[in-house]
C-alpha cells in the first residue's frame, strides 16, 4: 500500500516533513513509526486523514498518516 507519511516538530529532524512510502498491505501505524527509527515513547498523537487514529490501526491505500510528538512542559 501506498501512504503519504508527514511528520510534526523535532520527528522531521534528519528525517522529512511528508513523503510518499510503501508499505505492504497490513501495516499497522506501529510498524510504520518503527520504521521510521522513532521511539513509541515520544509519539504523542497519530493521525490518519486527519482523524485521531490508534497504533494498532492499518492505513488504507492512499490515506494520510500524521505522526506529532507529544508535547510536554511545565
Amino acid at each position: 500500500m501506498r501512504i503519504t507519511v508527514k511528520l510534526f516538530a523535532y520527528f522531521r529532524d534528519n528525517r522529512f516533513k511528508q513523503r510518499e512510502m510503501e508499505f505492504p498491505a497490513g501495516t499497522r501505524v506501529e510498524d510504520i513509526i518503527l520504521s521510521l527509527g522513532i521511539n513509541l515513547e515520544e509519539v504523542g498523537v497519530t493521525m490518519i486523514n486527519s482523524r485521531h487514529c490508534e497504533l494498532f490501526q492499518v492505513p488504507n491505500d492512499h490515506d494520510q498518516l500524521a505522526i506529532f510528538p507529544a508535547i510536554g512542559g511545565g
